[in-house]
């Protein structure tokens, strides 16, 4: 039988972890009340209630420059809200610290890079340590073991075992995504914030990804934050979603959010949510709809 024992850390409820299972804490992973958020004179969107349980996959949908990505931010604590009240694991945004994961938007790797993948990952482990790394004592061979026994955990975790020690240059684009997923993960976080992880893959890598993030969430116990331009990649796995327009936002269940009658009353015009024989969902009548698989994926990301 399993010993379940109490995990705490400094200023936190006592919360209890069974092994192999995600902790329960007593409070959301996010909770925005009333939120909104401004960058200069503009406030790009206000009003937003939203509960993030534990394990919990929710995406961040919207046409493109209506702040999606500044949420993440405001998560972070990079941005601070304008309005109501944000709690990220029960504390103000930014004190999380290593609690929490996070991918910004993609980045490309040249070519020619020859930092191997495994090294991409441990940047997540000791990436914030500076200078040469000194020979090290007995007694701290035992910590070195649990950080390559961590390393490796997680990229087989995300099943990069078998391109791990190739150059990051040389592997595809959904490889490289997969490794810079376990970097995010490499500190076992019990949040994790991806700004549009799926940008620039193609369609197969898409899927792929988007199942590998949904796996994480059930298995791991990790909840997710996800901002996305293409709703129906991960559309199988969201419990919830985050629709923002021009000034506003609704958050809800997909079935609840992604309807013609919510979302013509969010954008103030009309709009038709299609449900295609595949039930794949297309958005008519607003610009740049996450909904729609447009043709910039089509191309994106090496095979």
């Amino acid at each position: 039988m399993s010993t379940v024992k109490p995990v705490t850390r400094p200023g936190d409820p006592v919360r209890y972890r069974v092994p192999g299972q995600a902790a329960e804490p007593r409070f959301p992973v996010v909770s925005l009340r009333g939120a909104g958020v401004r960058v200069g004179d503009r406030t790009l969107w206000s009003g937003v209630e939203l509960d993030v349980g534990a394990g919990e996959f929710v995406a961040v949908l919207g046409p493109n420059g209506v702040g999606k990505s500044t949420l993440v931010k405001m998560l972070l604590g990079i941005l601070p809200p304008a309005a109501g009240e944000v709690r990220v694991l029960g504390e103000a945004p930014g004190r999380a610290g290593q609690r929490i994961g996070y991918l910004p938007q993609r980045r490309s790797f040249d070519a020619s890079l020859r930092i191997r993948g495994i090294d991409i990952v441990r940047l997540g482990l000791d990436g914030d340590r500076w200078g040469v790394p000194l020979p090290v004592p007995a007694r701290f061979s035992a910590r070195r073991r649990a950080a390559r026994d961590r390393i490796a955990e997680v990229v087989e975790l995300v099943g990069a075992s078998a391109y791990a020690h190739r150059p990051i240059g040389e592997c595809s684009g959904g490889e490289q995504q997969r490794l810079l997923i376990a970097q995010a993960l490499v500190r076992d976080p019990e949040l994790l914030l991806l700004d549009e992880p799926l940008d620039s893959l193609d369609l197969s890598h898409q899927g792929a990804v988007a199942a590998l993030i949904g796996r994480i969430c059930r298995e791991a116990g990790v909840s997710v934050v996800m901002v996305a331009h293409d709703v129906n990649p991960i559309l199988p796995w969201l419990d919830r979603v985050v629709y923002i327009a021009e000034g506003g936002a609704v958050a809800g269940r997909p079935q609840e959010v992604i309807t013609t009658e919510t979302l013509s009353r969010l954008y103030g015009v009309p709009v038709e949510v299609l449900r295609t024989s595949d039930g794949r969902l297309v958005v008519v009548g607003q610009p740049e709809a996450p909904a729609v698989h447009t043709d910039r994926h089509a191309e994106g990301g090496k095979p």
